[in-house]
């Protein structure tokens, strides 16, 4: 806790001060972020960092997997709606499902046994039924390789349930929406985006352009 008590002091002695008028602004006008970033609730993995955005620009909501549950689903309370709040309060322009390498609940996608002290971790995973479902371990694949290819597949999946809310098809349809799957590489400290046409991932390039290095598809 000591930590976390000093950070607010650093924050309070160096990073406000310099950010006053912005705090101030975004308390007088409120909130008007360019996308709505579905993640998981990793420790390791934090949005603001990793795009390097400052307060106001970017709406965040975390869990287990980040999943989406199609809408009209038991579980879709809480996700359900910070998307339409997003998207019909905030006026949204992209949404964002960003999972990981090494995410521990793909790998107990792999390995459910691994589940049985924690039985809430287990039935909200149960969404992720889908996802498991047709997928083979390859000969010879390691554990964290399996669990990349999941977490790939996975991120096209939430994908694909977004488009089950009637705030995104809505968006979808009118042309005022987009929908973007990224994987996090931890280690590496890389984005890797889906390509909705092909199924693959590849490098997410900072120049606008398209990269065809290192395909990896979401098999």
């Amino acid at each position: 806790m000591d930590r976390l008590v000093e950070g607010f002091a650093r924050f309070r002695e160096h990073v406000y001060p310099r950010q006053s008028a912005l705090y101030e602004t975004l308390a007088r006008e409120g909130q008007k972020p360019q996308a709505l970033v579905i993640s998981c609730s990793d420790s390791r993995v934090m949005p603001e960092v990793v795009l390097q955005t400052d307060p106001g620009e970017i709406f965040v909501t975390r869990n287990a997997g980040n999943i989406v549950p199609r809408h009209g689903s038991e579980a879709a309370g809480a996700v359900t709606s910070a998307i339409e709040f997003a998207v019909t309060g905030l006026g949204v322009r992209h949404i964002v499902v960003c999972g990981h390498t090494d995410c521990g609940a793909m790998k107990a996608l792999l390995k459910p046994e691994a589940l049985k002290a924690m039985p809430a971790v287990g039935q909200w995973l149960r969404q992720c039924d889908c996802v498991r479902e047709g997928f083979v371990c390859e000969d010879g694949e390691t554990d964290d390789a399996a669990a990349r290819r999941i977490a790939m597949r996975n991120v096209a999946t939430q994908v694909k349930n977004l488009k089950t809310h009637p705030a995104v098809a809505g968006g979808l349809a009118d042309g005022t929406l987009e929908l973007h799957g990224w994987l996090f590489d931890i280690a590496a400290g890389q984005v890797l985006a889906l390509d909705a046409d092909t199924g693959t991932f590849r490098p997410l390039r900072t120049d606008g352009g398209d990269s065809a290095e290192g395909l990896a598809a979401a098999a």
